[in-house]
């Protein structure tokens, strides 16, 4: 049987939302195979956050140091490499931390690394398929891999729909294995990032603009619809270049990372980078002059409209007028 590890980051004593996610790729891969998840930091937050993943994780490994207090990939990448056993698949959220973790891991352990993944083919004997996307999303390329001797996987946040826990498991301590670090890195400081008067990560509803805005005096049309709605304007990577909104309120994986209920798509491409901003499973509405943008394929409803035609219409509907 695989044997699957989910290696699950964390803040504040809470789980990253990716960690059912993983668990849902996990059952992708092999439905039969129980998943560990692992944490590193320090106690008593990490404590919190082994005691939340044991109700949806058959085990938890705990590797708990002060050394640990930041995530720092250079201390723990050799003590998972160490601990892992021979054959198995380990899991990761595609963020920054990952990045960092996740190729030096493969290399240490000599095992396949495939990074970035958007879903899961199935496993026939011990080929492994998954899908990653190229061309800014436009191609969907089906990689296969040989995991018999383990492999290690990054997956993209809100690629794969939450699982539901298996109930309450077990938490191991793994701490004992952590020996003594070698410090070549250096914790400084935590830096906050740049303040605005909306927090677009806590909003139900976001409108949401990309280049088809065309100027910066026209994102008043977005900002009255959002109005409307009782939601905030939002808007992709190309925005924030121009200048023309604070980068707190850009979506995307070099952005914010949000979960509304409701997403308005208005003249936006639909880049990975900027979907990867996107986690749970909003509604989403794409609206955009370019039938064969890559928006289209994540969206539930599609409107091939100009946006500068289009909102202030819906703005009218809405209000009633």
């Amino acid at each position: 049987m695989t044997q699957i590890f989910a290696y699950i980051a964390h803040k504040d004593g809470v789980a990253d939302d990716t960690a059912l996610e993983l668990l849902a790729a996990a059952a992708a891969i092999d439905p039969n195979a129980p998943v560990t998840a692992i944490v590193a930091g320090n106690a008593p937050q990490l404590d919190a956050v082994a005691e939340a993943l044991a109700q949806g994780f058959a085990e938890v490994w705990k590797f708990s140091s002060d050394s640990l207090a930041q995530p720092n990939a250079e201390i723990i990448r050799p003590v998972l490499a160490s601990a892992l056993p021979a054959g198995s698949i380990v899991l990761m959220g595609h963020d920054t931390f990952a990045m960092d973790m996740a190729p030096g891991l493969s290399i240490k352990r000599d095992v396949p690394f495939v990074s970035d993944v958007v879903g899961v083919d199935g496993l026939a004997g011990d080929v492994l398929t998954l899908v990653r996307q190229e061309y800014g999303g436009q191609v969907s390329a089906h990689v296969q891999t040989n995991v018999a001797g383990g492999a290690v996987l990054t997956l993209r946040a809100g690629s794969f729909a939450p699982a539901e826990g298996a109930g309450s498991g077990q938490i191991v301590d793994k701490s004992g294995e952590i020996g003594e670090p070698a410090m070549r890195r250096v914790f400084l400081e935590m830096a906050a990032a740049e303040v605005d008067d909306v927090d677009i990560s806590k909003e139900d509803v976001l409108v949401s603009i990309g280049r088809g805005i065309g100027d910066e005096e026209n994102i008043e049309i977005a900002q009255e619809l959002a109005e409307a709605m009782g939601g905030v304007v939002a808007c992709s990577r190309p925005i924030v270049d121009a200048r023309w909104m604070n980068r707190s309120r850009q979506v995307g994986t070099s952005g914010q990372t949000v979960k509304p209920k409701v997403y308005l798509a208005c003249g936006i491409s639909g880049s990975f980078q900027h979907l990867g901003g996107i986690k749970g499973s909003p509604f989403i509405v794409a609206i955009n002059t370019n039938p064969k943008a890559p928006i289209f394929q994540a969206a539930d409803v599609g409107i091939v409209a100009d946006i500068l035609d289009f909102l202030p219409e819906l703005t009218e509907a809405i209000n009633g007028e």
